[in-house]
């Protein structure tokens, strides 16, 4: 008898439908396979066999002594994973007339299966149920920790069950199993406001604050230069606090790549808040940008619409550095084997930190750097130039004053704050970039917008030119600092760029100054 059943298969951050025909019939003659898997299967489908014959004993069925032969189509796609254990299972006892399972046909099934017939976790749940709802299946079957993943996706049945005895029983219109419902909105705006920290909490650093309310604003990436212990890494992680709140897109796109990624805790739904990523500088070029023998999204795409935040950036290797470059201007990194290439959403703000100099004490105001001439240079020089030139704000932290901490006159600006005047510059510039599909905000305008949005009066034009020739800036750097002045003049109210937002801007490039590293 044949049975068909279908599961999913996740391409980049995608799913893709994959049917599986079980055909039993025919007596085994002694000493022969009992299995026949075909349709490009990897190891881990392979070995399931022996998980689903235990799973299927232990749960009181049997496996007859006859030819089964399972198909995984479409046969060129390869099959990787062990969540394809429950559907071939249930296939397996409709197809040898063991169980009616008369609706199997109507849904989606993915699950790996213990030798006693419980389900655990799978990955990728949110894209095989936005798949399933987009060719019309009635429902979703999956373990239970995936449900209220997979429920965010609306008009669609999800069950989660503990084990193949309730899959069959879903099937069978049988038990207490209800289909997992979740207010996606409710769940989102609940979520949305969850931060255990506020800038609130910081003392002093007011100029740092301003260029991270800047780079906030206008999306824009940052670098931090300062001495150990000036709190740069706790400027840092508050970054996600101030930035304007995920929309409901912003959100599937995010929950989509965690999905994939298997970064969802247990039971997990929406991502409500913009992601943190923080990995440290002993990652490999593949495990930052993506990629691997079986591809998967790495720390940039895991960092889609929030923060990549690189600690000690010389300390990373020249060659992880490198290959940010691309996917920073693109958004996007695309990676490309012998059979796919698929490509996984990178559109992150980049916060890097870096000591001065090895020592960490260069230009400190009180310490004294040990470091020997031509150190700082060479310290710097780890960090290549056209990376540099990506990174829009280059800004000094100097340490906190004693006095300055123990003060209690005035109450530092909560991110609440802060933050909704970045939302009121994010509006100004979603309203001037309504025509644009791929533009939300400064950071990502091209040249050629840039010549429209952000042009100069006369006094400006010649304090830029004055700027461009003494720090020796690029063409790229030219236009960071145009992006960054139209951002605080959105910030400021002003229709036009004003001497003092470029001003503001160009100060901003400290790394550019031929005079910094002495």
């Amino acid at each position: 008898m044949l049975i068909k059943t279908f599961a999913s298969a996740v391409q980049g951050v995608d799913a893709r439908t994959i049917t599986i025909e079980v055909n039993a019939g025919g007596i085994v003659a002694p000493n022969k396979h009992l299995y026949h898997l075909v349709g490009l299967p990897d190891n881990a489908v392979r070995e399931g066999f022996e998980r689903i014959d235990a799973a299927i004993r232990n749960i009181g069925f049997k496996i007859p002594r006859l030819k089964l032969v399972v198909n995984l189509a479409p046969a060129d796609i390869r099959k990787e994973g062990s969540s394809y254990d429950l559907p071939i299972a249930l296939g397996i006892l409709a197809a040898t007339k063991q169980a009616e399972l008369e609706a199997i046909g109507q849904f989606v099934i993915m699950g790996e299966l213990s030798l006693d017939g419980g389900l655990r976790p799978i990955t990728g749940a949110l894209p095989m149920a936005i798949q399933a709802r987009k060719e019309k299946f009635r429902g979703i079957i999956l373990p239970r920790q995936n449900a209220r993943e997979a429920a965010i996706v609306n008009d669609l049945e999800v069950y989660g069950v503990e084990n193949m005895s309730e899959a069959i029983s879903v099937l069978q219109g049988k038990g207490d199993i209800n289909p997992t419902i979740l207010d996606t909105r409710d769940e989102f705006a609940f979520a949305q406001s969850n931060f255990e920290q506020d800038f609130g909490d910081v003392k002093g650093q007011e100029k740092i604050k301003r260029a991270l309310e800047l780079a906030a604003a206008g999306g824009h990436n940052v670098i931090l230069i300062g001495p150990p212990g000036a709190g740069k890494t706790m400027l840092a992680r508050r970054m996600p606090t101030i930035l304007p709140p995920l929309n409901l897109r912003e959100a599937l796109e995010t929950t989509k790549i965690h999905s994939v990624a298997g970064k969802l805790p247990s039971n997990a739904s929406l991502v409500a808040v913009r992601p943190f990523r923080s990995p440290h500088h002993t990652i490999s070029d593949v495990a930052l940008v993506g990629g691997g023998s079986q591809p998967a999204p790495g720390e940039i795409s895991l960092a889609h619409h929030g923060v990549l935040f690189l600690d000690e950036l010389p300390e990373f290797k020249r060659t992880v550095l490198e290959v940010l470059r691309q996917p920073m201007e693109e958004r996007k990194v695309t990676i490309s084997r012998a059979r796919l290439s698929v490509d996984y959403p990178a559109n992150f703000m980049l916060v890097a930190s870096m000591n001065p100099c090895p020592c960490g004490y260069f230009n400190h105001p009180e310490k004294d750097c040990v470091c020997s001439p031509g150190v700082v240079q060479r310290y710097l020089n780890k960090v290549s130039g056209p990376l540099l030139d990506r990174i829009d704000l280059h800004v000094e932290v100097t340490p906190v004053s004693y006095e300055m901490l123990s003060s209690q006159d005035r109450p530092a600006e909560s991110s609440k704050d802060i933050g909704q005047r970045v939302v009121k510059a994010r509006a100004v510039q979603e309203r001037r970039f309504a025509d644009s599909e791929e533009i939300f905000c400064n950071a990502q305008m091209s040249g050629r917008m840039v010549r429209e949005v952000c042009a100069l009066d006369k006094a400006g034009a010649i304090l830029l030119k004055q700027a461009m020739e003494r720090l020796q800036l690029s063409a790229r750097a030219y236009d960071r600092i145009l992006k960054v002045a139209r951002t605080a003049a959105d910030l400021g109210g002003s229709d036009r760029i004003l001497i003092e937002h470029l001003a503001e801007a160009i100060q901003y490039r400290s790394l550019d100054r031929e005079d910094w590293a002495g």
